[in-house]
């Protein structure tokens, strides 16, 4: 029984359909990119790995420091340092959207090893190392952020929220690593446990009012 149980878990389908593939041996990969149906990883001209989903296509991938961040098109946020998929996210309700519009501008980096994540419901932020969620910023009743029209201002990211009534200022956010940019916010520590500052001992997050 234990050796039926044994190749049974070999045969196992990996999860999410992942499928790595290494590359020639070296230094960690410097950058990375979609091709077709994979994530190909390069340092230089050489191929440090592949990796691909079954029935899956990547539609944008984000380097990271010998890693890749990459988007697919059922809405899964996958990292991988050509070894593991070290961490997987799903972005709720948004494959239908991606199907529309593709992946331009959902992944953004923001500072301190954190990625946001753009997309018209919510913006949401991750810890680069583990996939934590750090922060989450729903968009305002009415209104819709616009990945594709995203642009850094120094550490700031300023995302477009239209709206179908309200003031023009309610219509950009502007957020970084510790999430919404607003006066005498308490932002969560985005350091894993153990590494560097602690945790914040408030929690709750500051947001603008509309003017």
């Amino acid at each position: 029984m234990t050796a039926l149980l044994a190749v049974a878990h070999a045969i196992r389908p990996a999860p999410y359909g992942d499928h790595l593939t290494p590359g020639t041996p070296g230094p960690p990969a410097h950058t990375a990119r979609a091709r077709a149906d994979v994530v190909e990883a390069y340092e230089g001209r050489s191929l440090r790995w592949r990796y691909a989903r079954v029935g899956r296509r990547p539609l944008s991938v984000l380097p990271a420091r010998g890693h890749a961040i990459a988007l697919w098109d059922d809405g899964l946020v996958t990292d991988t340092d050509g070894r593991a998929v070290r961490w997987h996210r799903a972005l709720p309700a948004a494959t239908g959207w991606l199907r529309r519009q593709g992946g331009t501008g959902v992944l953004r980096p923001l500072g301190r090893d954190i990625l946001a994540v753009v997309t018209p419901s919510r913006i949401a932020a991750y810890r680069t190392a583990d996939g934590d969620l750090r922060w989450l910023l729903p968009a305002r009743a009415g209104c819709a952020f616009h990945p594709e029209r995203a642009v850094r201002h120094g550490t700031a990211l300023l995302v477009a929220q239209p709206c179908r009534h309200g003031a023009w200022t309610a219509q950009l956010v502007a957020v970084d690593d510790l999430g919404g940019i607003a006066p005498h916010r308490a932002p969560l520590g985005n350091d894993r446990p153990g590494a560097g500052r602690p945790e914040h001992a408030r929690t709750e997050k500051a947001l603008a009012p509309p003017r």
